[in-house]
């Protein structure tokens, strides 16, 4: 069925329920950022598959919003189908609230499901859209009513994360959240967050590619914990393990019954987590503020960054067992894009603790590198060839940590915009790398530093700097973060974040260089006390074919020369001589 045909399907049934606008976000019940199949309602009703959009349908029109990353894959999957490309953060480009106030007539219903659109969401979406009186019906799961051969909800297996990878033992983190809900006056706290539910039980599953979280909700009380989950994806020895600690096990889809009949007390939620539908079977007194576990998650102890350490060098290994097989054999074998991604998998697998890739990689060769969220299909991508850029952004799940990691090669011979393009963003990944802060500085604080080489140069990229990073866990979390985008959310000792500035320009090529960092302590002074560090996590060459020399100042020349250093002493007694000889010259001095 072609997506105009959906789309019809879809208005047909909007005119039975007298429906004049219907909402459909790229979402699941948990507001988890990438879903399994059988929650990409928005991807099946346009055709857009990238993870962040948001499609709206009325009667006469069809839209979908997203943000920067994705302007260039939206207009070529948006072909043909009758559905308009908005902008988001473009000039003149309306808002999703813009719009509907401008289509709509006073007094229109507006409908979607309401286990996948979030409380926070909602009542946004209603104070903005007031002064025309919409009404509102937000239990109305139509796209179900479409979807004939729609996926089944994932059961994966779930598995016990050990302790001498978490470092914490789940009765120690349950004391932590009963001890945050007792700040707030809380007699319960619902989670919705599959990546915070996974942490605070170490528990982890496949219900989503790439993310090892399994789909449940959980609750705590001041008595006893409920993990309201498909009983069947539980074995009995991981119920043992969770009834040691007091969990008691509950049906999935009996949660909003069992919040419908507590009567008294007080409810700690996150709004922007949970979704309308459980918010609206609360019957008491509501509290709502960030997830505790999201803070408490964000700040590594020791030995989650002791084996995080031990998981970089296993994947600076496969990585540079890639880079060389990919170089030499570029210049004399074809390889596609979906080709030299199997290759990096295929290598990652052979670490020790690999239990999947983080996120579906981001293999790009030239143009196709200046869609920074691109992803090559069998149907739809380059061979790779001797010259000019081939960008790779991957990254595995490993028992013993998360790693997300982005190099540009030059496969071969390089114009000097190119050159001049790829140490730009170097300098903006250096500088912010080598910068000390106060503590209580943001994120936002420190963007600015590695944007400023391309700032100079009129260029900028449409994403943020940073996002932080879970333990074998969810590729991109919270509640920190290195962007523009306003953010008070103090960068803690033990943080994960990654720091990747890059440059794109479209129909040439796409740049992106990407390390983790961890935040440290640095020293106390009388000018401010406590300042901050990064210390750099990921082990692989940085490609100095591609580096215009000149153009880095002694301090950025400084610390790539230390940086390489580290990488082949951590990494050469994992390679063969091959290989070996390659990372010699890939991390020699300059």
């Amino acid at each position: 069925m072609k997506i105009k045909e959906r789309i019809e399907k879809l208005r047909n049934l909007m005119r039975e329920r007298g429906i004049d606008a219907y909402i459909v976000p790229n979402s699941d019940p948990h507001q988890s950022e990438y879903v399994a199949e059988h929650y990409a309602a928005r991807a099946f009703i346009t055709g857009f598959t990238g993870s962040a959009g948001t499609a709206v349908i009325t009667l006469n029109e069809s839209g979908l919003w997203t943000d920067g990353r994705y302007f260039i894959q939206a207009e070529n999957q948006l072909k043909d189908t009758g559905v308009t490309l908005y902008k988001m953060g473009e000039r003149e480009v309306p808002s999703i609230e813009e719009f509907l106030k401008n289509v709509l007539f006073k007094g229109a219903k507006l409908a979607f499901d309401g286990r996948v659109i979030s409380a926070e969401y909602f009542k946004s979406l209603k104070k903005a859209l007031e002064s025309k009186e919409f009404f509102f019906e937000v239990n109305e799961d139509l796209i179900d009513k479409v979807w004939t051969a729609r996926p089944q909800k994932p059961a994966t297996e779930v598995v016990i994360h050990d302790i001498k990878y978490t470092g914490k033992a789940r009765e120690e983190k349950l004391a932590e959240v009963l001890k945050g809900m007792k700040s707030y006056g809380a007699d319960y706290y619902v989670i919705s967050s599959l990546d915070d539910i996974a942490w605070l039980l170490n528990i982890r599953g496949r219900d989503i590619e790439c993310n090892p979280v399994t789909i449940c909700y959980f609750v705590v009380s001041q008595e006893k914990y409920y993990l309201f989950i498909d009983e069947n994806k539980l074995s009995l020895a991981v119920k043992s393990e969770l009834e040691k600690a007091k969990v008691e096990i509950k049906p999935y889809d009996s949660i909003a019954e069992f919040l419908r009949n507590i009567s008294e007390g007080t409810i700690l939620l996150d709004p922007s987590k949970t979704n309308i539908w459980v918010y609206n079977s609360i019957k008491i007194k509501i509290l709502e503020a960030m997830d505790i576990t999201t803070k408490l998650k964000a700040v590594k102890n020791e030995t989650e960054l002791e084996n995080v350490r031990k998981a970089m060098v296993r994947d600076g290994v496969a990585m540079v067992k890639f880079i060389n097989w990919i170089k030499k054999t570029v210049k004399t074998e074809k390889i596609t894009e979906l080709e030299a991604a199997h290759k990096l998998e295929e290598l990652r697998r052979e670490g020790n603790n690999f239990y999947d890739l983080s996120f579906e990689s981001i293999s790009a060769y030239k143009a196709n590198a200046s869609m920074p969220h691109y992803h090559a299909t069998e149907e739809n991508q380059a061979f790779i060839k001797p010259e000019s850029f081939y960008l790779i952004d991957s990254g595995a799940q490993y028992l013993d940590g998360t790693t997300d990691i982005t190099r540009t090669l030059a496969m071969g011979f390089l114009t000097e915009e190119e050159k001049l393009d790829f140490t730009l963003v170097l300098k903006g990944m250096i500088d912010l790398t080598m910068q000390r802060f106060l503590y209580g500085v943001t994120g936002s604080n420190l963007d600015i530093i590695a944007r400023i080489p391309l700032w100079n140069a009129g260029m900028d990229y449409k994403h943020g700097t940073g996002h932080g990073i879970g333990f074998f866990l969810n590729v991109h979390e919270g509640p920190h973060r290195i962007s523009m985008l306003p953010n008070s959310i103090k960068l803690e000792k033990g943080m994960i974040v990654s720091n990747e500035p890059g440059v794109y320009k479209q129909g040439k090529h796409g740049i992106r260089i990407e390390n983790l960092v961890v935040v440290q302590e640095d020293e106390k002074t009388e000018y401010g006390g406590q300042f901050m560090k990064f210390e750099t996590l990921t082990l692989c060459p940085i490609d100095l074919e591609a580096v215009e020399v000149s153009l880095l100042t002694a301090e950025e020349k400084a610390w790539l020369n230390n940086y390489h250093k580290t990488v082949f002493e951590k990494l050469s007694p994992y390679l063969n001589e091959e290989e070996l000889e390659y990372l010699k010259n890939a991390t020699r001095e300059i």
